[in-house]
């Protein structure tokens, strides 16, 4: 039986990744952070299966990581854990780059020491690695990040190639750009935005504070993007692919869509604070997938309307019924 070890497995992508490689029939390892509060609900429904184990670690400490990968002996890696908020970069880019940056390099020197070069490794990469180039970004476009989440996953994506040119090991990149899902983190401006207008629907609340409406972003489903993950680890040569939709729409857009559904007049209800800017905003992204669909045939079956009805329709029950079930 194939062993998969699964970084951020508590997250959206982590927990659809988790699901589809026990649907492969995969054993799944997944490191969780310890903390004095459940983090575990997107992974809950998991638990009982014989094929999934969890793992106290953190990227952030090489000696978990170590332990947990000689003990496991995984056949593949997938690390999609990272300190993920862009804009939370700039208040803590010190813990953002040891994290995000050098937390994958802990793995891949930690294979390497090993001898495990045979163990195939994913970084989840991300589109805020091109930063201020323009659009559409593929994987020939220049890298300009503008945060110190970006420059995190940039250094981690060329460690990753490095060890693969330097080392014949069979690294890859998913150059991930923007995904969203009911599994969303409550702090990314998606999931803020449909939670809030769903409990001003409600009567439940009655302003929503938001920060740039204008930065255009290319939002996929977090379901088709790990599928496109596997995908990337089971082609028969280690590569980079751009994972995206084709397609962006502006926040304000987003905003617009989610309470025209409710039937809301967003204007009504949408607060301006300077505090959501970030220091160097990002105005464009939008990937170019024409790679990943060429060579790996993969494209997005999940469209951005049915994304949004998805996490209404989620988050709606959500505060009917006052149980939030993934976290």
């Amino acid at each position: 039986m194939v062993k998969c070890l699964i970084t951020g497995i508590t997250g959206q992508t982590g927990s659809y990744l988790a699901e589809l490689l026990l649907e492969k029939e995969y054993e799944i390892y997944g490191i969780v952070r310890r903390g004095s509060t459940i983090n575990t609900r997107r992974i809950d429904h998991l638990i009982d299966n014989d094929n999934f184990k969890l793992h106290y670690g953190d990227l952030a400490d090489a000696n978990s990581l170590t332990r947990i990968i000689k003990q496991v002996k995984p056949n593949k890696i997938y690390n999609i854990g990272s300190m993920s908020q862009v804009r939370v970069s700039f208040d803590i880019p010190e813990y953002t780059l040891q994290v995000t940056g050098i937390g994958p390099l802990r793995i891949l020197e930690t294979l390497r020491s090993l001898d495990m070069k045979k163990t195939k490794f994913l970084q989840a990469s991300s589109s805020e690695m091109f930063g201020s180039s323009l659009p559409p970004q593929n994987e020939n476009t220049p890298f300009r990040p503008q945060s110190p989440y970006g420059v995190a996953k940039l250094a981690a994506y060329h460690l990753t190639k490095i060890y693969r040119t330097g080392y014949g090991m069979f690294t890859c990149n998913s150059i991930c750009f923007n995904h969203g899902s009911p599994r969303r983190g409550e702090t990314f401006v998606t999931k803020k935005i449909v939670r809030a207008a769903c409990r001003i629907k409600l009567g439940l609340q009655d302003k929503v504070t938001l920060g740039n409406l204008e930065a255009k972003r290319d939002w996929g489903h977090a379901k088709d993007y790990a599928h496109a993950q596997f995908m990337i680890m089971q082609h028969s040569e280690p590569d980079d692919f751009v994972i995206a939709t084709e397609e962006y729409h502006t926040i304000h857009s987003f905003l617009r869509e989610v309470f025209k559904r409710l039937n809301l007049d967003y204007h009504e209800y949408v607060r301006f604070d300077k505090r959501f800017l970030r220091p160097n905003e990002v105005p464009e992204l939008k990937g170019d997938a024409t790679k990943i669909r060429d060579v790996l045939g993969w494209k997005p079956k999940i469209s951005y309307s049915e994304l949004i009805d998805d996490m209404i329709k989620n988050a709606m029950l959500e505060e009917k019924t006052g149980i939030n079930q993934w976290g």
